[in-house]
């Protein structure tokens, strides 16, 4: 049975929390970055910084900021980038409600981006930028995958070379399918954890993708 436990948060939420969280959920609305992509990352935050000796009140407010700009980049169709645009509106707002630790929330925030060129300093930085990577690898990361193409229009498969590298906005076109994604990106996201419990979580995910591909291929042609 599937529980329905994606959009409960926890009893007793604090006033920080709750202004945090109003103000996030506005943001919002795919099915692949929606709020119950937040609220899986804030669960793995919050398992790998207790492991880590990481901040986790930091943390759990990261989870709800983190992509709030992200819907906007992919209508933009990767225009700019949504780790820095969000960084720059969690910082007006944590400003504006006086957190203390906004600095180090606004520098998790700008430094979570695969693809991006600002790198995580900070342990918080570095838990939370393997949290947000564990949701787009396994099996949860195919069916995000997924979810995404299919709205494009992508087929569910394709032919890959194993040397791919996507050019400029390749990724928001509908030739670029989850097989394309999963040989330039989710395949290589094992070896950028940064922390030792991000790599654990990682290398089972990781495994599991692996076989999937594999047989979907097998399936394709037939054979299975």
């Amino acid at each position: 049975m599937i529980k329905k436990g994606l959009t409960f948060l926890k009893l007793g939420m604090n006033d920080l929390e709750k202004r945090v969280i109003g103000f996030a959920q506005t943001f919002y609305a795919s099915s692949h970055h929606g709020w119950d992509h937040v609220l899986r990352v804030r669960n793995l935050a919050l398992h790998i910084g207790a492991e880590e000796g990481a901040d986790l009140e930091a943390l759990e407010i990261v989870a709800y900021l983190h992509d709030v700009m992200r819907n906007q980049e992919m209508e933009n169709k990767g225009g700019f980038c949504h780790a820095e645009k969000g960084a720059e509106i969690a910082d007006r707002f944590l400003k504006s409600i006086g957190y203390e630790k906004r600095e180090e929330v606004v520098h998790c925030i700008k430094t979570h981006r695969f693809h991006g060129e600002n790198i995580p300093e900070t342990l918080e930085a570095k838990v939370f930028y393997d949290a947000d990577k564990l949701d787009s690898i396994g099996a949860i990361g195919i069916a995000r995958t997924y979810s995404y193409n299919g709205e494009k229009g992508s087929p569910v498969f394709a032919e890959v070379p194993d040397n791919y590298i996507p050019q400029g906005n390749t990724r928001y076109h509908p030739e670029h399918t989850a097989v394309h994604e999963y040989v330039c990106k989710l395949s290589k996201v094992k070896d950028k954890m940064l922390t030792d419990t991000g790599r654990e979580i990682a290398e089972q995910r990781h495994a599991f993708m692996q076989e999937f591909f594999k047989r979907l291929e097998a399936e394709v042609r037939g054979e299975l």
